[in-house]
């Protein structure tokens, strides 16, 4: 659940100007988005507890009365678009070709996105081996959107993508959703459905887009609800 600074400082029963000076004196866990700052339920609850600070009850009832379900993976894909002989030669290249073609808010800086996207494979390649990758923010909230959504993205070139299986990358699925349970959900999702052998291998050869989806409304519908549990083999 994402929070404006005045949301926030309602809870913590302070004036805005106070809850301000505690982003920058104490640490109050804040993301800056758009030169605006927002801040996520569940990290200024742990804050308060931590620093002692009484904070309304309704802010943790609210968080949890959040939506438990993803919608399916399927669903997040049409969302998402499918976009076929992506170019460009190097991972950088990539990511600022896919984000290019992203359905994002006209607000959301795209630059920005790249160089979260950038960071994040600096710290762990998100290649998950078989030529497949899932790049995504460390942590959403930094996107300020309203909507989950996977972008399925199929190169033109495979890409060295540090993955562990040394394999070049073919295959992107870009996770983009608003809060952390959100993302959790969806990357349980993608690591339940990239088991399918049979989805992995339409990926593989870039079957008609008709043909891939059919093959991921039937496997990536089941784990909906999954736990996060299920993304071994999916980089957080």
């Amino acid at each position: 659940m994402q929070l404006t600074l005045r949301q926030v400082a309602s809870h913590l029963g302070v004036p805005e100007s106070t809850a301000r000076r505690w982003v920058a004196t104490r640490g109050l866990p804040a993301h800056r988005v758009n030169e605006r700052l927002y801040c996520n339920a569940i990290e200024v609850w742990e804050w308060a507890v931590e620093h002692a600070i009484p904070v309304s009850r309704t802010l943790l009832d609210q968080a949890r009365r959040a939506p438990d379900q993803a919608p399916t993976l399927s669903a997040l894909i049409t969302a998402g678009g499918v976009y076929r002989d992506v170019p460009g030669t190097t991972r950088a290249d990539v990511l600022r070709e896919v984000v290019a073609r992203l359905p994002l808010p006209a607000e959301v800086d795209r630059e920005f996105l790249v160089s979260v996207l950038e960071a994040r494979e600096a710290m762990g390649s998100t290649g998950i081996g078989d030529g497949i990758a899932i790049p995504h923010v460390r942590n959403p909230i930094l996107l300020h959107v309203a909507e989950s959504f996977v972008a399925l993205c199929l190169l033109a070139t495979p890409v060295e993508f540090d993955a562990l299986d040394r394999q070049p990358v073919s295959v992107l699925f870009l996770v983009v959703s608003p809060n952390v349970p959100a993302h959790l959900r969806i990357l349980a999702q993608l690591g339940f459905a990239l088991r399918d052998v049979e989805l992995r291998r339409l990926l593989r050869t870039a079957a008609p887009t008709a043909a891939i989806l059919e093959r991921i409304a039937v496997v990536g519908s089941a784990p909906a609800t999954g736990r996060a549990g299920g993304t071994s083999a999916v980089p957080e």
